[in-house]
This record gives C-alpha cells, sequence and structure tokens, in this order.
C-alpha cells in the first residue's frame, strides 16, 4: 500500500492574464483575502498528509520561495512588540515537519514539461500535482479527499467537475463510466476539444494524483504548439497501461487564474473571514 507524501506545484506561469500586477509578482502570491493563492494550496496539501512540498519554479518566483522561508528580521520584530499572534501566524506558514523543494523549469514548455521536472525528486513514488490558481474550497480538503479514493484504488486519479459545453475548448475532457459514488473511470481524454466535438463536460481541473509511470510517457510525448508538453498527452498514455480515475470532488472550485473567478473568491472567503465578515456582508449589502 503506497502513500501520497510528496506534491507538485507548477508556478513557473508568467500569470499574463493578470498583468500589470504579475509583472514583478508570481500570480501564486497573489492574496485571496490575506492569504496567497500559494498557501491555500499547501495547506490543502498539508491536510492529506503530504510532507514534501515541491515547487517548480521559473524566474521572477523568489517571492515563493520567501514566502515559505523563514523570516528573521520580521519574527524579530514582532516578538520584540509583543505581537505574539502574528508572529504565530507567520511561523505557521509552513509547518516545521513540512519540506519545500525548489526546482528550476529552464524553458516554460508546458504543465506536463514541469510535471517531469520534478522526476529527480519523487523518482519511484506516487504524487499529488496541485495548480494553485485553481483554488478550490471543500471539507475535506480536495487533496484528502483524492488520497482517500488513492487509498483503495492504488492509481492516478484526476479531480474533476462538469463545465458548460461552450467551455469544453478550455479544459481536458474524459469520457467515463461509473465505478462508485463519485468515481468513474476514465475511458478517454481529450485536450480542449471543440464543444460539438467534447466526449462529456467532465472536465479536468486542478487536481491530480499521478503513479511515477507518468514521468515514463512525458518523456516520450511530442511536443506541440509553441514547444509545449501537455501533461494530457501523457496521461493519455499512462491510461493504455494502468487503470485512471476521475473523482467528481465535493466543494466548490475558483478559477483564479481569471479575474472573474478570482473576485469571486475574495467575495466567497471574505465572507467567511472571522475579522471582517459581518462588515463586509454589510458592505455588499449597501451596494444593492
Amino acid at each position: 500500500m503506497k502513500k501520497i507524501t510528496k506534491a507538485v506545484f507548477p508556478v513557473a506561469g508568467l500569470g499574463s492574464r493578470f498583468l500589470p500586477a504579475t509583472k514583478a509578482s508570481p500570480k501564486e502570491m497573489m492574496p485571496v483575502v490575506d492569504k496567497p493563492l500559494i498557501q491555500y494550496a499547501v495547506e490543502e496539501a498539508v491536510a492529506a498528509g503530504i510532507t514534501d512540498m515541491v515547487f517548480i519554479t521559473g524566474r521572477n518566483k523568489r517571492a515563493i520561495e520567501d514566502h515559505f522561508d523563514t523570516a528573521y528580521e520580521l519574527e524579530a520584530e514582532l516578538a520584540a512588540r509583543g505581537k505574539q499572534e502574528l508572529l504565530g501566524m507567520v511561523r505557521e506558514v509552513v509547518p516545521r515537519h513540512v519540506n519545500c523543494i525548489y526546482i528550476r523549469q529552464p524553458e516554460a514548455l508546458g504543465l506536463g514539461h514541469a510535471v517531469l521536472c520534478a522526476q529527480p525528486v519523487v523518482q519511484d513514488e506516487p504524487f499529488a500535482v496541485i495548480l494553485a490558481d485553481d483554488l478550490i474550497d471543500g471539507e475535506p480538503p480536495i487533496v484528502k479527499q483524492m488520497v482517500d479514493v488513492f487509498r483503495r484504488h492504488q492509481c492516478s486519479i484526476l479531480g474533476v467537475q462538469n463545465v458548460p459545453r461552450e467551455q469544453t475548448r478550455s479544459y481536458g475532457i474524459v469520457s467515463s463510466t461509473n465505478l462508485e459514488p463519485g468515481v468513474e473511470r476514465v475511458n478517454a481524454i481529450v485536450e480542449k476539444p471543440r464543444p460539438e466535438a467534447a466526449p462529456s463536460t467532465l472536465a479536468v481541473v486542478g487536481r491530480y494524483i499521478l503513479t511515477p509511470r507518468i514521468f515514463h510517457h512525458l518523456a516520450q510525448v511530442q511536443s506541440g504548439a509553441g514547444g509545449e508538453i501537455q501533461l494530457t498527452d501523457g496521461i493519455a498514455a499512462l491510461m493504455q497501461e494502468e487503470q485512471l480515475l476521475a473523482y467528481r470532488f465535493n466543494g466548490i472550485r475558483y478559477d483564479c487564474g481569471a479575474k472573474l473567478g478570482y473576485l469571486q473568491a475574495q467575495v466567497a472567503f471574505g465572507l467567511r473571514h472571522p475579522e471582517l465578515r459581518d462588515e463586509f456582508a454589510a458592505y455588499l449589502d449597501s451596494l444593492k
């Protein structure tokens, strides 16, 4: 029985849809209320029992490393001022038992290539892949839900949800047959099909659990437009020799890679923030 102890975070993207905000700051460091997107993603992994966080980084991503590093000067200043609550918050950004590992992606060659860059650390273990700009709010956290499914089936799993048919060209789309409540066996996966050609409306979103065999297939994938290696192509090859499941997670997804999804997340998380929710709700009510 293999356990999931490593999570891969592909964070080398440019975040061009949020320019100029992301010109000098990583999109993964954009805050939802008072925490950056990447911290929500790491907290989700920690809640699933994962202890090794593998960040696939690129240029201008140093802020992510600094965020999860010890901030000695800040901690000393907060301690001197007696701000113990804030000091605890800063120290708990990442638990002490968690390891943060950073690998530089030398070229922006796609999500599949980013995952392949993690092979030297992941080696022959199954692992999770978490896309931080897909903020998914669920209880228990989504990766924990998927790890529980992996524990039963010991195979690769895709996090999926239904999308409007007119949006299929923005996702990998699967065709599948029901296996058990919330879990389906994947029969085929197609990258960004036209709505009229899509085999279903079941879309793969930013959560994966993959077996290490995926590295073999990603290494064989032929690069497509822009020289990118698509993770979907590697997964399609993987499912020819291993069972592949799709999991309909219990939670609400906010596409924080898009401006509207990001604003929706701000409202949803703001309305339940213990310090802000009442005043924020009153403000929103005043806009009606």
